[in-house]
């Protein structure tokens, strides 16, 4: 512990070195706690800072968040804090905190997602043309995938519950991206299985002699089994599919109800199977393509496993601790 007196009686240097250590300061003086909060801010601390007074605005205001109480607080400190604790209840701060967190978290997934499943679209939209193969990917079957991929983004991660380690963390660097260069090679290499997957569909509906729609239909039926498995890698941040298999998102499962009850549809209804450029698919070479689709699951998860053990889940090195 640290008294203002004692901190007064020391030298700029000493009176950092003491900041670093303590714990608890005590009768501390508006201009001690701002540079409390600027000392830790030097040290790459991320800081909050509470208060209610009028002497506590200039440290609410150059803290990185300041709270201040809603009830007994000073119009200056609320006007000076970024969050005001409507109900004086500090409980209220770790709410907060695992809110924020777990919003984070969320972006950060659908972020993920968003990359991986874009990439077999453009994949499979442009190597048909560079090879001189019939289109494998029309406007049709682009619209589809968002209907899918928009839903997810939207309203599936947007409802995923908070990690279990949530608040296990340490705060994150204030410079930290939102996606850094590992998670982008995750989510694209994630991506490239998806689309070899579906290329190696289509190149088995050729083998098997059957026509350009039927190639088709293999093709696109195996892209949205291994987006399933995409979904299912990105709902945790260690990229388990197990482990997303595992938690209940009732939104979720409407969205896999209507992709699949959809996709049936514009398989076997010949309107929509004329629509959509694809031929009778006949069970057995359906199953072969959502084999192959299914089979890019593993390789999605060992892309995920691969670049987990080369970065820790949160590198930051700030200490959450109090700062006045």
């Amino acid at each position: 512990m640290v008294t203002g007196p004692q901190l007064e009686a020391l030298e700029e240097s000493a009176a950092a070195r003491a900041i670093t250590n303590a714990t608890i300061f005590a009768r501390t003086m508006p201009d001690q706690k701002l540079g409390i909060v600027n000392v830790l801010k030097a040290g790459g601390e991320i800081v909050a800072m509470t208060g209610d007074g009028v002497n506590d605005a200039p440290a609410l205001k150059a803290a990185h968040i300041g709270i201040a109480m809603g009830q007994r607080g000073t119009d200056v400190a609320r006007e000076a804090a970024g969050l005001v604790l409507l109900n004086d209840d500090f409980g209220s701060i770790v709410e907060a905190i695992r809110l924020g967190r777990q919003i984070h978290d969320n972006l950060m997934k659908a972020m993920q997602f968003i990359l991986s499943v874009h990439l077999p679209v453009v994949g499979l939209s442009l190597i048909p043309v560079l090879l001189g193969w019939p289109a494998l990917l029309m406007p049709i079957h682009v619209v589809f995938l968002e209907l899918l991929i928009d839903p997810v983004c939207s309203i599936v991660f947007e409802g995923e519950a908070a990690e279990r380690n949530v608040m296990g963390r340490l705060p994150r660097p204030i410079s930290a991206p939102l996606i850094d260069l590992r998670r982008a090679g995750r989510s694209g290499g994630q991506g490239l299985f998806v689309m070899l997957a579906a290329l190696a569909a289509y190149e088995a509906g050729v083998r098997l002699d059957l026509d350009d729609g039927a190639d088709r239909a293999m093709g696109f039926l195996a892209l949205i089994a291994g987006n399933f498995g995409l979904i299912l890698a990105n709902r945790e941040l260690s990229g388990s599919i197990i482990a997303g298999l595992g938690r209940r998102n009732a939104a979720l499962q409407v969205v896999f109800a209507i992709t699949v009850s959809s996709l049936a549809a514009a398989l076997y209804i010949p309107a929509l199977n004329h629509l959509f450029s694809f031929s009778m698919l006949p069970a057995l070479e359906a199953g072969i393509a959502i084999s192959i689709g299914l089979g890019s699951w593993p390789f999605q998860e060992g892309v995920s496993r691969l670049v987990l053990a080369l970065r820790r889940l949160d590198p930051g090195q700030s200490r959450l601790r109090p700062a006045a």
